[in-house]
C-alpha cells in the first residue's frame, strides 16, 4: 500500500504517455485531477516529482491500477540496457550503472528507442551471417529478392536468436496468470471458469489427425486421449496461452518484421508455445530450481511435470536482462541429420547449411536410446562447449500409432560447464580431452578426419596416383 510517506518518483514520460492514451490535453488532465496546467507540464519534464498522494489521486480519477502505473521504477529497461551494455562494442565506453539507470528511469522512451534499434541490429547482422551466393543447388537470389521470404524457418530462428530465446513480457505475462505450476487440473479448472470451456478426451480416430482442437460453438476444448501427461499439459498451457496472453504473443509477432505470412505464423506458433512453456515453469521459479539441482534434466522433469525436450528447451529461454542464468544452445535431429530445432543462446557457429559434424555425439545416441551423452567438444578456432544429448520420442500412445524418435543435444560454453550436474566429482568425458569436431565438412579444415564426407572448400584435392591418404580426402596444406 502507497502512504503519503512514501518515497517520491519523477515519472514525467510515464506520465506523459498515459495523458496521450487518454488522449487528453494537460489542461484536461489538470482539471480531472484539480491542479493547474502548468503544474502537470513540470511533471512531465520530471520538473517536479509524482508524490504518493498524485500517484493516488492518477490511480482514482483514470481507473488505473496503481502498480502498472507507478511500474517498476525503470528496472526492466535497466536491466535489458545493462544486458546490451556488456556487448564487446561497448567495451571501450565507461558507462557508470548510475547513468544506465537515470536514462531508464527519467527516459524510457529514449531507452526502448535504443534497444529496438540493437535488436535491429542484431537481426541484420544474423542475416549478413547467412546470406550467400549461389546455394549448393546452383540457385542464386535474383538483384533485390529477400532470400527470408523463401526461408521462413530461418527468418524465424534468426528472430529468436536476435532476442536470446527470450521473452520477459511473456514470461511476465504467464506469471501474472500462474505464480507456481499448476498442472492439467489447474489449467482445466481455469478453463472452465474463466472461459466456460469444458475439456473433453476423444480417439485419435475421432480427432481426425488434430491432438487439440478448440470448439467455440460446443464451448468445448477437444484433446486426444493418447496424450501422455507432458503432453497434455502443454497442449492445455498452449490453449490458454491463445486465450489470454493474445496481446502480448500479437505485440511479439509484430515486433518481428516478418517477410512473410508463412514466417509470421511460425513465429505466432513459436512464442505461443513459449507462452505455455511459462506458464508451466514459471520464470521466477524455474530459474531458482535449475540452480537448486545444478540443471539436472531429468530431475527438472520430474519436479515440473514436464518432457525432457520440453525443459531443454525452457533452459534455453533463460536469458531475462538482469537474471541471466547459464546461456544454452540446443539443436534436435533425427536419424537422418535433418535439423528440426535449432535454439542458440551460447554461440555455438552451427552451419547454415548442410549437415553437422558426424563426430558429434548427438549423431550416435540413437544406439543408446534414452540415455543421456555427455561431451566435451573443441572447434578448430579453439572454442570449447560442453554437450549433454538423449533421444527423445514423439508420437506413439497406442498400439499401431506412429512414433518419430529424434535426438536432442542441449550445450554451452566451457566456463558455464562447472555449473552443471553432469561434470560433477569428474563424471563423463575428460575436459582435457575434447572431441575435435568442426561446423560442418565444407568449412572444417581439419586435415585428418576420418569421419570427412566432403573436402573443404578452397583446399586443392591431392591426386592419388602413387599415394593414397588414410582419410577420405587429402588436400594441400594451404
Amino acid at each position: 500500500m502507497v502512504t503519503s510517506s512514501a518515497r517520491s518518483v519523477f515519472m514525467g514520460p510515464r506520465l506523459r504517455r498515459l495523458r496521450r492514451d487518454l488522449g487528453l490535453t494537460q489542461a484536461d488532465m489538470a482539471a480531472d485531477l484539480e491542479i493547474s496546467a502548468p503544474y502537470v507540464a513540470l511533471l512531465e519534464r520530471n520538473q517536479r516529482p509524482v508524490t504518493a498522494d498524485m500517484l493516488l489521486r492518477l490511480a482514482r480519477t483514470y481507473k488505473i491500477d496503481l502498480a502498472d502505473l507507478a511500474g517498476d521504477g525503470g528496472a526492466d529497461h535497466t536491466a535489458r540496457m545493462q544486458s546490451v551494455l556488456k556487448e564487446p562494442m561497448f567495451a571501450d565506453i565507461d558507462i557508470p550503472t548510475l547513468e544506465v539507470s537515470d536514462l531508464a528511469v527519467s527516459y524510457p522512451g529514449m531507452t526502448e528507442a535504443f534497444l529496438r534499434l540493437y535488436t535491429a541490429y542484431r537481426e541484420e547482422q544474423l542475416a549478413l551471417a547467412e546470406r550467400r551466393a549461389p546455394d549448393l543447388a546452383g540457385a542464386a537470389l535474383l538483384p533485390g529478392e529477400n532470400f527470408d521470404a523463401n526461408d521462413p524457418v530461418a527468418e524465424v530462428r534468426r528472430f529468436l536468436a536476435a532476442r536470446r530465446n527470450n521473452f520477459a513480457n511473456l514470461d511476465d505475462a504467464a506469471e501474472r496468470l500462474v505464480h507456481e505450476p499448476a498442472g492439467p487440473a489447474g489449467f482445466i479448472e481455469r478453463l472452465r471458469e474463466r472461459h466456460k470451456l469444458q475439456v473433453r478426451y476423444l480417439p485419435p480416430n475421432v480427432m481426425l489427425g488434430s491432438v487439440r482442437r478448440l470448439d467455440m460453438h460446443r464451448r468445448q476444448l477437444l484433446l486426444e486421449d493418447s496424450l501422455d501427461t507432458a503432453g497434455l499439459n502443454f497442449q492445455l498451457a498452449k490453449q490458454l496461452a491463445y486465450l489470454e496472453l493474445e496481446g502480448e504473443i500479437s505485440a511479439a509477432v509484430e515486433d518481428g518484421k516478418f517477410s512473410s505470412k508463412s514466417a509470421e505464423l511460425l513465429a505466432r506458433r513459436a512464442l505461443a508455445a513459449y507462452a505455455a512453456a511459462a506458464l508451466i515453469m514459471p520464470y521466477s521459479v524455474f530459474a531458482k530450481a535449475v540452480e537448486t539441482r545444478r540443471y539436472d534434466l531429468e530431475a527438472l522433469a520430474r519436479q515440473f511435470g514436464t518432457s525432457f525436450e520440453q525443459t531443454a528447451h525452457r533452459v534455453t529461454t533463460l536469458q531475462r536482462p538482469g537474471l541471466e542464468k547459464v546461456p544454452f544452445f540446443l539443436i534436435r535431429v533425427d536419424p537422418a541429420g535433418n535439423i528440426s530445432k535449432l535454439l542458440d543462446g551460447a554461440g555455438f557457429p552451427f552451419a547454415k547449411h548442410g549437415g553437422a559434424c558426424p563426430l558429434w555425439s548427438v549423431h550416435d545416441i540413437f544406439k543408446t536410446p534414452r540415455q543421456i551423452v555427455t561431451q566435451w567438444l573443441e572447434l578448430p578456432d579453439g572454442q570449447r562447449f560442453f554437450s549433454i544429448a538423449r533421444t527423445v520420442t514423439a508420437g506413439g500412445g497406442a498400439f499401431g500409432a506412429i512414433r518419430v524418435e529424434r535426438a536432442i543435444a542441449i550445450g554451452c560454453a566451457a566456463e558455464h560447464a562447472g555449473q552443471l550436474i553432469y561434470t560433477r566429482d569428474g563424471q563423463g568425458p575428460n575436459a582435457d580431452e575434447p572431441t575435435p569436431i568442426g561446423v560442418a565438412c565444407r568449412v572444417c579444415h581439419r586435415p585428418r578426419c576420418a569421419a570427412r564426407s566432403a573436402p573443404p572448400i578452397g583446399r586443392e584435392i591431392l591426386p592419388d596416383d602413387f599415394r593414397t591418404s588414410s582419410v577420405p580426402f587429402g588436400f594441400s596444406a594451404d
